[in-house]
């Protein structure tokens, strides 16, 4: 039997890879003027940033340029598996027929091809191995579904696949967590909270809204953080290397620095210097 922990680790098909998408994160969603966006773009229209090669013309500068929402969004490769797989490498350009079943369906595979990020560190749990054969068996299901035709995903109750796989996922933390005692602050109001040097070593903070939080010095190892929403919060000198279910666009959202700790298999946002 292979590896569970070698498989978790090759997520490479659930990192977003541009030039196999259709810049779909570039014209399905709606966005307002904004901290996080210069300018107002209705759902289904290109931005004016988005090239004739589906490229942004502006990526190298999302940030100084004001669109530092888009630098934190992550589609866990969705694009490219809607672009390639679901539509056979058809896109919404050259066949515009098929423009309002593409859009609609990025969430949708969004949504999957996150979960199947959770499901591979699931995997990598010592802690959690009672359940590994079970989200094995959820990780081979979801990766099915990624590969359906657009009228089975379209027909796909995502709301309650993503909430029954949340539970599952519950209990894989609280087995990753046993024995630590850490608070539950699962959905917690914790915005803008002087929590510096918090003792939150095994707390459930899933859900939790840490927007413009101080967690400098915080003790966060083994913490659950799935969905936990980071936008803005200082992380400046804190280890987030140990927590769990941290993903891109969280540490991309927060602000830290050189001497930010982070999962090996993130990236060190740009915005966060050497």
């Amino acid at each position: 039997m292979p590896d569970p922990s070698a498989l978790a680790h090759d997520r490479s098909h659930l990192r977003a890879d541009c030039s196999r998408c259709a810049g779909l994160c570039c014209v399905a969603p709606a966005f307002a003027a904004s901290a996080d966006f210069a300018i107002d773009k209705p759902a289904g229209r290109p931005c004016p940033n988005l090239r004739d090669d589906f490229r942004c013309g502006i990526h190298a500068v999302l940030r100084p340029s004001g669109f530092p929402g888009c630098e934190v969004f992550d589609c866990f490769g969705a694009g490219q598996q809607l672009t390639q797989v679901t539509f056979g490498g058809r896109t919404w350009r050259e066949t515009p027929g098929l423009a309002a079943a593409q859009f609609a369906l990025l969430p949708v595979m969004r949504q999957l091809q996150e979960l199947l990020w959770y499901l591979a560190e699931a995997l990598t749990l010592p802690a959690a191995a009672e359940l590994h054969e079970e989200v094995g068996r959820l990780q081979r299901r979801t990766e099915e579904l990624t590969r359906e035709r657009p009228e089975e995903l379209a027909a796909l109750d995502i709301g309650g696949y993503s909430r029954e796989a949340g539970e599952l996922l519950g209990q894989v933390s609280s087995l990753a967590r046993r024995g630590l005692r850490g608070p539950d602050r699962r959905g917690a109001d914790l915005i803008g909270k002087d929590l510096r040097n918090a003792r939150l070593r095994g707390a459930s903070l899933r859900g939790a809204y840490l927007i413009g939080a101080d967690l400098r010095g915080a003790d966060l190892r083994s913490a659950d953080l799935l969905g936990g929403d980071l936008r803005a919060a200082d992380v400046r000198g804190t280890d987030l290397g140990e927590c769990l279910f941290l993903t891109q666009p969280q540490v991309e959202a927060a602000r830290g620095d050189a001497t930010t700790g982070i999962p090996a298999v993130l990236s060190r946002p740009a915005h966060w210097g050497a």
